[in-house]
C-alpha cells in the first residue's frame, strides 16, 4: 500500500515509474522519522480500555507486505478468541501466492493493473480459501540468505518476466510462462511444500487451514466509506493495489468507528487499512491525530510539539473525508492491526494499533490512533461479520 502524488514524492516516483515497490515501502517509513517530538511519551498517560490478545510484534523488512503481517496478525488473534493456541502464520505464504494470481491477472489485463509487494487485506483471506495456511517456522520466504524480507531483486526479476509475456513474442502464450513465473518467486521465497510435519503431525496447506487455524473466510468481510456509492452496498474498492477489483461494503462516516468500537467491546480485533504519510502520524512517538490547524499555519513551536501530550482536533466531516480520498491525499499506504481501546488523560479515545514494523518506537510497535485519525484516513477495514452491530448488518444484508 503506497502513497501517491503531493505529499512524497519518492514514493509516488517509484510507483509511477514503475520501479520495484520496495524502495517506495523504504522511502514511505523513512518519511515518517521526522514526525516526532522529544518529549511525547512523557507528555501523554494512556489508560487501557480494552486489550484484546494478540501475538508479538513482527518486522516486514523491506518488502511492502504490511497487508500481509496485518491480516496474518488479525487471523492469529482469531484463533486466540476462538480458544485456539495460536500459531504464527506465514506471511510470506500468503504473499507469494497473491503473487501468483496477481500475475495472472496481470497478464490477462496487457498489463494495465499495478504490480509489485503492494496488496488488500482481502488478499490474505482470499490466498487462505484457495491455497490454505503454512505456520512461518515452515515457510519463511527467506530462501536468499538474508535474516529479513528483501524483496528488491526478486520483484525486478518477476517484473521483467511479466513484461516479456505481455509483449507475446510467439503470437500466443505458451503454458510455459506461468511455470517460469512461478520459478522465479519460489527461487527467491522457497518451494510450497505438499506435506509438511508440524507437532508431531502430517499436514497440507489445506488442512492445516482447516485443523489448526480453522477460521471460514466467508466469514470476513471489509468495509469503507465513500460518497459516490450507495450506502450499506457493495463496490469495487478503487485503490490501485485492488489487483483483483475485490469489492466492499459502503457504509456512512460514523458507522465505521461504530463498527470498529462494536468488534473491540465484543472481543473482536480488526485489520486496518490506511493512508499513513501525514505530519500528524508519528511512528517515533507511536501517536497519529487529525490537527485542527494546517501545518503551514503552524508556528515553529506548534511544529516541534505537535506530539507532546494531547491536542485539540479537526472535526473530520463527509464531505472532507471524500476530497482527501479524490485528491491523492488518503491514499493506500499501509495496513495495521486495531486490538485494543485506550484514553489520554483528558479522556479522549485512541485505538491501540499493531505495527509489523519491529519494536523500536516508544511503545515498542504500537500506536495510538484517535478516532478522528481512523474516520478520515482509513482506505478499509476488515471484520468479522458477527462483529457487526445488529442495526447496521441488516441494512448491509450481512
Amino acid at each position: 500500500m503506497y502513497k501517491f502524488p503531493i505529499k512524497s514524492l519518492f514514493i509516488a516516483s517509484a510507483f509511477l515509474l514503475g520501479v520495484n515497490t520496495i524502495s517506495a515501502q523504504d522511502g514511505l517509513v523513512n518519511s515518517l522519522k521526522v514526525n516526532a517530538s522529544e518529549k511525547s511519551k512523557e507528555s501523554f498517560k494512556f489508560t487501557d480500555v480494552i486489550n484484546l490478545a494478540n501475538t508479538s510484534i513482527k518486522n516486514q523488512g523491506s518488502s511492502g507486505t504490511c497487508w500481509s503481517y496485518c491480516t496474518n496478525s488479525y487471523l492469529e488473534s482469531e484463533m486466540i478468541r476462538l480458544g485456539k493456541q495460536p500459531v504464527e502464520l506465514s506471511q510470506i505464504f500468503s504473499a507469494r501466492n497473491t503473487y501468483i494470481e496477481k500475475g495472472k491477472n496481470y497478464v490477462r489485463m496487457h498489463g494495465a493493473i499495478t504490480l509489485g509487494d503492494g496488496g488488500a487485506l482481502h488478499d490474505v483471506i482470499n490466498m487462505y480459501a484457495k491455497y490454505g495456511a503454512l505456520p512461518q517456522e515452515i515457510y519463511t520466504g527467506l530462501n536468499y540468505g538474508t535474516s529479513k524480507n528483501k524483496f528488491a531483486e526478486m520483484g525486478s526479476l518477476i517484473e521483467g518476466v511479466l513484461a516479456a509475456v505481455v509483449k507475446n513474442p510467439n503470437g500466443e502464450l505458451t503454458p510455459n510462462w506461468i511455470k517460469a513465473y512461478t520459478a522465479v518467486i519460489d527461487s527467491y521465497l522457497g518451494e510450497v511444500p505438499e506435506n509438511f510435519n508440524y507437532k508431531g503431525k502430517n499436514y497440507t496447506p489445506q488442512t492445516f487451514a482447516k485443523e489448526i487455524v480453522g477460521i471460514n473466510p466467508a466469514d470476513y468481510i471489509e468495509i469503507s466509506s465513500f460518497t459516490d456509492s450507495p450506502y450499506y452496498a457493495k463496490t469495487t474498492m478503487m485503490v490501485p493495489d485492488n489487483w483483483s477489483l475485490d469489492q466492499i461494503y459502503n457504509v456512512k462516516l460514523n458507522d465505521m468507528t461504530n463498527i470498529i468500537d462494536n468488534a473491540l467491546k465484543n472481543g473482536y480485533t480488526v485489520a486496518w487499512a490506511s493512508d499513513v504519510s501525514e505530519k500528524s502520524f508519528s511512528w517515533k512517538n507511536g501517536v497519529a491525530y487529525v490537527p485542527n490547524k494546517n501545518m503551514e499555519d503552524m508556528t515553529a513551536e506548534e511544529k516541534e510539539n505537535m506530539f507532546n501530550g494531547p491536542k485539540a482536533e479537526l472535526e473530520i466531516t463527509t464531505e472532507l473525508r471524500q476530497k482527501a480520498f479524490d485528491n491523492y491525499q488518503t491514499t493506500d499506504d499501509h495496513a495495521m492491526h486495531i486490538v485494543g481501546l485506550a484514553k489520554d488523560q483528558t479522556g479522549k479515545e485512541y485505538y491501540v494499533v499493531k505495527n509489523s514494523w519491529g519494536t523500536t518506537n516508544d511503545y515498542k510497535g504500537y500506536l495510538y490512533v484517535t478516532k478522528n485519525y481512523v474516520k478520515y484516513k482509513t482506505t478499509a477495514f476488515m471484520v468479522h461479520k458477527a462483529a457487526i452491530p445488529a442495526e447496521i448488518a441488516k441494512k448491509m444484508g450481512v
